[in-house]
């Protein structure tokens, strides 16, 4: 017999969810909002792999009319995204950093350039390539615990953060916060972020996937086509310059990361985590 909560006829939920290796993603077709949840342990980094499936993620909900809004956070405790993979940059070799490379801008421009709402709901640290992601967002909530910090620390590596990192970084603090931070390669804890406009909002953690809900429903009671006119008015610049230098931006990283002096930084750094760990 029906499920007397259940109008018959109806499927038992209007939930679709589609998981691959290190993305969850569930759509809730009634609502037409999608969470997407990095399940990729320990650290969320985003690897090739990561990258190719937040990217195809991303292109699925756009493409479904049902989907208007997606709210990004993690699964795993802690952590949001501990950034960019280090092994992908390291010993590998020229074609690799390319692909890799170009992986990385996927991302950026999808998420930058999406149609739909974008709410990070930032559950834990989220350095450099985690950072850009929640920067990438419409909306940043953020966990009100002074553990968890977010920044573009890339400079404390003997990295630097790429141009279109720093626009995405600019258009959210201004450029002196900006500037500060990405010289000193610096990790904001979660209340200084919020000073620094970096993250909208701090809640406490267990609040905080009702918070990211309640502000998704007011992102979405406007209209989407002002709301997405506006959005592409705002960030057409930005997304323009790293399309218009895509090839350029990839040649450049390949000849900056295949320098002896940055490999060995980035093996240091590797070294030190490895410490850490043990």
């Amino acid at each position: 017999p029906p499920s007397p909560l259940q109008p018959p006829g109806l499927p038992l939920t209007s939930s679709r969810s589609f998981s691959n290796n290190k993305i969850q993603v569930e759509l809730d077709e009634s609502s037409g909002v999608a969470m997407m949840k990095f399940k990729s342990p320990p650290v969320n980094s985003l690897s090739l792999e990561f990258l190719t499936e937040f990217s195809i993620s991303l292109e699925k909900l756009e493409n479904n009319r049902a989907c208007r809004g997606v709210i990004i956070t993690s699964a795993l405790p802690k952590i949001f995204s501990s950034g960019l993979d280090i092994t992908e940059m390291c010993g590998k070799s020229s074609e690799h950093y390319a692909e890799f490379w170009r992986a990385v801008q996927e991302l950026w421009l999808r998420l930058y350039s999406s149609n739909m709402v974008t709410v990070a709901a930032v559950n834990g640290s989220s350095p450099a390539g985690g950072c850009l992601v929640a920067l990438s967002c419409d909306y940043r909530i953020m966990a009100e615990n002074p553990k968890f910090s977010i920044g573009l620390n890339e400079a404390q590596l003997g990295i630097v953060a790429p141009f279109w990192f720093k626009d995405t970084f600019v258009n959210v603090v201004g450029h002196r916060i900006a500037e500060r931070s990405l010289q000193l390669g610096s990790l904001h804890p979660a209340p200084e972020a919020q000073r620094l406009g970096l993250v909208d909002e701090l809640v406490p953690e267990e609040k905080l996937m009702e918070k990211a809900a309640a502000v998704m429903a007011q992102w979405l009671a406007l209209p989407d086509h002002a709301r997405q006119l506006t959005k592409t008015m705002m960030r057409k610049a930005v997304l323009d310059r790293l399309v218009a230098h895509r090839e350029e931006d990839i040649k450049n990283f390949i000849t900056f990361i295949s320098k002896e002096s940055i490999q060995k930084s980035l093996r240091m750094y590797m070294e030190m985590l490895k410490k850490k760990k043990g």
